[in-house]
């Protein structure tokens, strides 16, 4: 018997972007949550789009980690 896991694709917009060097240090961070299947930085558009399992890992989870990293992050529809 397989269990398949869902995958939530959440949408952030973040702030504070001042290089694309703050892309790498917020992959990084995001990248460390269990549950983070995948983690996509864009600089130009200060979007940051994460998979990921939410049972494990939620958005504030994500926002958190953002954070943590030094930047603003808050949810997007777009």
């Amino acid at each position: 018997m397989t269990t398949a896991t869902t995958s939530t694709h959440t949408l952030l917009r973040a702030e504070g972007f001042s290089c694309p060097s703050c892309v790498k240090k917020i992959e990084k961070q995001v990248g460390r949550l269990e549950g983070v299947e995948n983690v996509m930085v864009h600089f130009a558009s200060a979007r940051i789009e994460v998979d990921h399992d939410e049972s494990k890992t939620s958005v504030d989870d994500i926002v958190a980690a953002v954070a943590k990293a030094g930047f603003k992050a808050a949810p997007s529809a777009f």
